[in-house]
């Protein structure tokens, strides 16, 4: 662990790091929130002019075009986040091995964000589906290229147990800032509607999120010189290699299993949230921010709590009390119309449940990562910490764009025997999605159950006691 002999990051200095998870929380965000529901409009969407420009309903083995789409965009996916990971961790570059990697990829990441929304055809085309299917792929690229490098930094950056912490909730809180800067479209949307019409109402909500977002992408970059904090010695390990060593770490296997199960069940949520409260909760689309910023606002109150909590409890036990948490919330969800409560009713009470498990899941998985990919630098004296946030990054890709190909086909549940300007989610579809979720959760909580922290944590503290890092 050669990098200690590089200086700490300052409190402020992780606050510009963490400035950049709010540029890219807000692209992929808007790429969650806004895919299904801009290419799969509601009827109440359509009357309001929507375009229907990529054909609904299935069309192969129970699987829509749209859920199609994001299947092969993870396929890619699949080569590229470990590509990336290894030429990271091996590159010689003499400003650092990660910051140039973000610098140049931030520019292309936004504006393929942009891209993805703007299909040529007004009408229900096959080349829109092309052209989604095209930019969705070089929005992941970039996305990997920036994303895969910043999340080794958090390994990198965090010298100690406080300061990985410190670091991993600065950082969810502006994951969390990011999100909610991608639901504003359902507020400033509807007030450009009349002037430019529908599609273009959000594709400007998009563009300025986007500038926004890379603003914040390209802050650390030029804020922080990475070289005079850590160590910058390349890995030698070609990518098959690095890669097979990541995945023969049996702790981290089972973190991946966990994790791969989370973000399938949150991003049903997320990108369901829109449909719950228009569809199930027969509420207005412009509630779903409010619901999303009272569930961030109020998450946010208990960050400060959460380290004392893994001071005295152990990150294992608290993510696996956030995904039991999230489970019961998305059991609620499930519930809407079965019990007789008015649709805010459920809203709140969701938004209540929901935003302890996300204060816990949102800061302490990524500290889990960094502390398995420290443990295998020491016991293997290799830096591969790129490699293990890639696969970290692919689980997360892959369990969103899983999510959305169920999302596409079980919303639909119900409607697909009608017209086609009819197919769209139903109040049916929407109580299996929120199942699904529940599921979901359930299974990532009873897998991480198999997690050795304790031997982890043992050797950690070892080689801190040894290198004079005690907490």
């Amino acid at each position: 662990m050669s990098d200690v002999k590089k200086r700490r990051l300052t409190k402020k200095e992780m606050w510009i790091f963490a400035i950049g998870q709010m540029g890219w929380s807000t692209l992929g965000g808007i790429i969650n929130a806004w895919l299904v529901t801009y290419y799969l409009p509601t009827k109440q969407d359509i009357a309001a002019g929507a375009t229907q420009f990529i054909k609904p309903g299935f069309i192969f083995m129970g699987l829509t075009i749209l859920g199609i789409i994001a299947a092969i965009c993870r396929i890619f996916d699949a080569v590229t986040d470990p590509l990336i990971a290894s030429l990271s961790d091996r590159s010689k570059n003499p400003k650092g091995r990660r910051i140039p990697f973000m610098r140049m990829s931030a520019i292309p990441f936004a504006v393929t964000t942009i891209i993805v929304f703007c299909a040529p055809v007004q009408a229900t085309s096959s080349i829109n589906s092309c052209w989604v299917l095209c930019f969705l792929i070089l929005f992941y690229l970039f996305m990997t290229m920036y994303c895969t490098p910043y999340n080794a930094l958090i390994s990198e950056f965090g010298k100690t147990q406080e300061d990985r912490m410190y670091i991993s909730t600065a950082i969810s809180l502006t994951y969390f800032a990011g999100m909610m800067l991608s639901y504003t479209p359902f507020v400033f949307a509807g007030m450009l509607r009349g002037a430019v019409g529908y599609s273009w109402s959000y594709r400007i909500c998009f563009i300025v999120l986007s500038v926004i977002a890379l603003i914040c992408m390209l802050i650390p970059t030029f804020k922080l010189k990475e070289t005079e904090i850590v160590d910058t010695k390349p890995s030698e390990s070609n990518m098959l290699h690095s890669l097979g060593a990541t995945f023969k770490n049996r702790d981290f296997r089972i973190f991946i299993g966990s994790d791969f199960a989370y973000w399938i069940g949150l991003t049903l949520f997320q990108t369901g949230l829109p449909f719950f409260v228009k569809v199930s909760m027969n509420l207005d689309e412009s509630l779903t921010m409010v619901l999303l910023g009272a569930m961030s606002i109020l998450s946010a109150c208990f960050y400060p709590i959460v380290p004392k909590f893994v001071a005295k409890f152990g990150k294992k036990k608290l993510v696996i009390t956030g995904f039991l948490g999230l489970a019961l919330a998305y059991l609620i969800t499930a519930l809407i119309g079965v019990i007789p409560l008015p649709g805010i009713v459920f809203g709140v009470i969701i938004v209540l449940v929901a935003a302890f498990p996300m204060a816990l899941l949102g800061i302490i998985p990524q500290a889990i990562v960094a502390d398995i990919a420290e443990e295998e630098a020491i016991v293997t004296t290799e830096n591969r910490q790129g490699m293990f946030f890639a696969a970290r990054t692919f689980a997360m890709k892959f369990g969103t764009s899983a999510a959305m190909l169920m999302f596409t086909s079980l919303a639909i549940i119900g409607t697909t025997q009608r017209p086609q300007s009819e197919i769209a989610p139903s109040e049916l579809g929407l109580r299996v999605v929120a199942i699904v979720a529940v599921v979901a959760c359930s299974l990532g909580a009873l897998l991480l159950h198999f997690y050795n922290e304790k031997k982890i944590m043992n050797t950690l503290k070892d080689a801190h006691k040894r290198l004079g890092l005690d907490e």
